[in-house]
């Protein structure tokens, strides 16, 4: 009994999609309004990637650009402070000299700054070797007021063998720091020429799938509608012209099919029509003849 009322709702269900037929209008419209939103949902998808990897690649490259300016802020600091130490040796007054100003925190700060800025994995360890450099350049620059009081120690020496050694290991590390500033600003000017590729790849994959459907629909058209109709036409023209019965077939159910049953209904009136009136025409000559032959 089950099996039964199963299968009985199952026929119910079949004849409920059999009665349901899709007109000529809806389905070109289907068909169009598919293509449409696919297109149109490809284009947003595209729109937005290509904005959401803009804004994030815009600010890693402003990022890279402020710490190669800090790279270049600190190179600055590091000469002004050697010069000025050199300018202090060549000083006449050696006995009320002192060590020149220089902002240590500041120095410490953009160190720590470009440490973490920067995305490179070589940053940490450049990073900590310049702030090592500095801390030698530095404390051997404590040096100065020792050596321009002393008599035995030449100053010129002492800058020339000792402290500017350190000033150039500090200037080679701020170098290759910067350097790694520069590898990661063109590491993420790739990034971005490769996101831009990747945010037009919707609205390619849409633009192919948009002219696979377009294809798809001219087929169905053609198939559906273009082809009947013409079939339709060569056997109207068969009946016209050459009396043959008109016969066109073809599956569906929608307003062609109903067109062409219609059209097969009014040619088997016609056709039906026309035998009557050659029988009256027939009958009518006979009783012609009839009464012809009676007056002879």
């Amino acid at each position: 009994m089950r099996s039964m009322a199963s299968m009985n709702r199952l026929q119910k269900i079949q004849n409920r999609f059999r009665e349901y037929r899709m007109s000529m209008r809806t389905k070109l419209n289907l068909g169009l309004g598919s293509i449409a939103a696919m297109l149109l949902l490809s284009s947003i998808i595209s729109i937005l990637e290509y904005r959401r990897m803009s804004n994030y690649v815009t600010d890693l490259v402003a990022d890279n650009i402020r710490n190669i300016n800090v790279a270049q802020k600190l190179v600055s600091m590091s000469d002004e402070y050697n010069l000025k130490v050199l300018a202090t040796i060549g000083e006449e007054d050696s006995i009320s000299v002192s060590v020149p100003e220089f902002d240590r925190q500041a120095f410490m700060a953009q160190c720590d700054g470009l440490r973490t800025s920067i995305s490179s994995k070589e940053a940490f360890p450049l990073a900590d070797s310049v702030i090592y450099a500095y801390s030698a350049y530095m404390l051997t620059s404590l040096e100065l007021p020792r050596v321009m009081a002393s008599d035995f120690i030449n100053s010129r020496d002492w800058f020339f063998n000792r402290l500017q050694p350190r000033y150039n290991r500090l200037r080679a590390d701020i170098e290759r720091l910067t350097d790694a500033a520069y590898s990661d600003l063109q590491t993420n000017s790739l990034t971005f020429q490769d996101s831009f590729y990747r945010s037009i790849i919707p609205g390619i994959v849409s633009v192919g799938a948009g002219l696979v459907l377009v294809l798809l629909l001219m087929f169905f058209i053609r198939s559906y509608y273009v082809s009947p109709v013409y079939r339709m036409l060569a056997a109207l023209e068969d009946f016209t012209l050459r009396n043959q019965k008109y016969m066109c077939s073809f599956d569906g159910n929608d307003q062609m099919a109903a067109l062409n049953s219609q059209i097969t209904e009014v040619t088997e009136e016609t056709v039906e029509l026309r035998r009557r009136v050659k029988s009256l025409r027939d009958e009518r000559e006979r009783l012609i003849e009839a009464v012809q032959s009676v007056q002879e």
